[in-house]
């Protein structure tokens, strides 16, 4: 969905592609522009991004500035281990080496994968007790100077993978079909209200027509709470900031 498709849709709802709009385009691209600014506010979909490690990461400027670019982020993941090379992953995994050590014969590497078996569940067990002291990969954002702290209890990763919601500046942006179709309704709803307050700007008496300013500024109205509402009711984000 472009800006271009999203503002034809919106003339097609309110004209039928008959009737004359009172407004420009350009005016129609602001009404949509202010209905992304509002859908911000609840837009839950994540991108991922993988950067080096670092327990303070200054992200001015890069694809993760925190003033322009992210609104929220998720969760962090760890990518490489400490001890990988470039490229590679330095984790094992003890369900996969335990297979081999079913099917093999030979009594010495038999011995040899029990005891790497062994060792790493003492391993995960230590682990385990370093996490409920303190958690592994929490995170602090410092939206004012742009910095992201992430504390690593266990071994410290080459590079993390950030999951984040991205700010909302563009209609191009959105890609989900459900986003596409709020952001559309919304603006629709905040382009009726404009198109009612104008044609109830003046009123006539003893006249033979009246304009329809009234019902589109109570439809645009009504369906702009609906909408709100059912967009507050189903946020996956922790708080809604109003």
């Amino acid at each position: 969905m472009t800006m271009v498709d999203l503002l034809e849709e919106i003339k097609l709802e309110l004209t039928g592609g008959v009737l004359e709009l009172e407004i420009e385009d350009s005016t129609i691209e602001l009404i949509i522009k202010q209905s992304l600014r509002e859908l911000d506010k609840y837009y839950d979909d994540t991108s991922m991004v993988t950067v080096p490690f670092s327990s303070c990461i200054d992200l001015s400027g890069s694809e993760l500035d925190l003033k322009d670019k992210v609104n929220h982020i998720v969760k962090i993941y760890r990518t490489e281990a400490m001890g990988a090379a470039a490229g590679e992953n330095a984790y094992n995994d003890p369900l996969y080496m335990q297979q081999w050590m079913i099917f093999s014969s030979g009594a010495g590497t038999m011995y040899s994968l029990k005891d790497y078996v062994m060792n790493y569940a003492a391993y995960a067990e230590l682990n385990r007790l370093k996490n409920t002291m303190s958690t592994d990969l929490s995170f602090k954002l410092d939206k004012i100077n742009n910095k992201l702290y992430i504390n690593s209890t266990l071994s410290k990763p080459w590079a993390v993978t950030i999951e984040y919601v991205p700010k909302l500046t563009q209609v191009e942006q959105i890609k989900e079909e459900y986003w596409i179709d709020v952001l559309q309704r919304l603006a629709l709803a905040r382009t009726k209200i404009v198109l009612g307050r104008i044609r109830t700007r003046f009123t006539q008496s003893n006249a033979l027509w009246t304009m329809d300013g009234e019902t589109l500024l109570n439809e645009g109205n009504t369906e702009k709470k609906e909408l709100e509402d059912m967009l507050i009711a189903n946020s996956n984000l922790i708080a809604y900031v109003d």
